[in-house]
């Protein structure tokens, strides 16, 4: 395994790199703008955030629906689909992760471990014993990463200051990026939780470098599109030393990442505007609070209604089905208890799942 030390950054300022560079950081940059247009960050990153959990965890073949884990979010106690109860805990992974970097300015080993250990709810931390290997879909094995837990844990030093010191290597953050997601990839620290620990790496170090303020670029779903050439990718790397090639595939995965999340956070701003100024002008209870209840969880409750907007049962109770009598909200039941679906928001975050044919 090529150690980053020995790369040259300028060896990074082949057109090419340099074309699709540009075309990265503009996307960004914009995407970083309109997500701020959103008043409650709190909506984008949890609703992208479960996107996100739930494309990163289908690249490992664990597969849940929307519906799934929205369901798990109201009535976590009486989940039927372990598939979604892990694919949440990758949620909760990343916001630990923003919670360390947000208050430290850094993302270090130590975060590292932390975001795992979230994710495989163990404290395993870095692999002690030989025998990891990596197979392609016939099962012969085509990378064998470091076997010593010295060299795992040595190998991790030199990753964390290659993230943190912006001297270690000149070169633009993104192409940064792309190299420290190969290199978290090869040295696979973990038992367990290695692809989607480094899928949680990848939008906390853009946050680091304050490319974006909060965790709404995930690449999961371009890695899911695109999965075979993924891994041809990370393997040529490895085998031909063919990092231009890499870091132009990552580049070109935020650009078309960044994209399609603006797209999709023009959709959520412009539901929550239409459903703001329906509520507005039609009932005597709207309030801000209730907006960003029923644009934070696709799928809400009572409860979470009398929490947010500290009303009692009754008021919630009674909010919620007049909104749903207006066709605003879709009421379901599940044993005893109700549900109700804000459809616009629901339509919006699965509309990419159905077009591949997901759902």
């Amino acid at each position: 395994m090529k150690q980053l030390e020995t790369l040259s950054a300028a060896r990074f300022d082949a057109a090419p790199v340099l074309k699709q560079l540009s075309l990265a950081s503009r996307n960004l940059a914009e995407l970083k703008g309109v997500a701020a247009s959103i008043p409650n960050q709190g909506i984008l990153i949890n609703t992208l955030g479960i996107q996100e959990a739930k494309d990163s965890s289908a690249i490992e073949n664990i597969v849940t629906t929307h519906d799934d884990l929205y369901q798990n979010d109201l009535f976590p106690e009486n989940l039927a689909h372990p598939a979604a109860k892990e694919v949440l805990r990758y949620r909760q992974a990343l916001q630990v992760g923003f919670g360390r970097v947000k208050q430290h300015g850094l993302l270090t080993a130590s975060h590292i471990i932390e975001i795992q250990a979230e994710l495989e709810q163990n404290n395993a931390g870095f692999r002690r014993l030989p025998g990891t290997t990596l197979k392609n879909g016939r099962g012969d094995t085509v990378y064998t990463p470091p076997q010593d837990e010295a060299t795992i844990v040595a190998l991790m030093h030199d990753l964390e200051r290659f993230i943190n010191d912006p001297e270690f290597f000149d070169a633009d953050p993104l192409i940064k990026m792309a190299l420290i997601h190969h290199q978290f990839e090869s040295i696979h620290p973990f038992y367990d939780g290695n692809g989607r620990t480094g899928r949680i790496i990848n939008v906390l170090y853009l946050v680091k470098e304050g490319l974006l303020e909060i965790p709404v670029l995930y690449l999961s779903r371009h890695i899911v599109q695109t999965k075979p050439e993924y891994y041809r990718l990370l393997q040529a790397v490895r085998e031909h030393d063919d990092w231009e090639e890499w870091v132009v595939y990552m580049l070109s995965a935020i650009e078309v990442t960044a994209r399609d999340t603006i797209e999709t956070i023009h959709a959520i701003r412009e539901a929550l505007q239409q459903t703001k100024h329906r509520i507005r002008s039609e009932y005597k209870f709207y309030s801000q609070d209730l907006i960003n209840n029923l644009f934070t969880h696709p799928y809400t409750k009572i409860e979470f209604v009398q929490q947010d907007l500290k009303v009692s049962r009754l008021t919630a109770t009674k909010y919620l089905d007049a909104l749903a009598e207006d066709g605003i909200l879709e009421k379901q039941k599940r044993g005893r208890s109700n549900y109700y679906i804000n459809r616009a928001l629901h339509t919006i975050l699965t509309r990419d799942s159905m077009k591949r044919g997901s759902e």
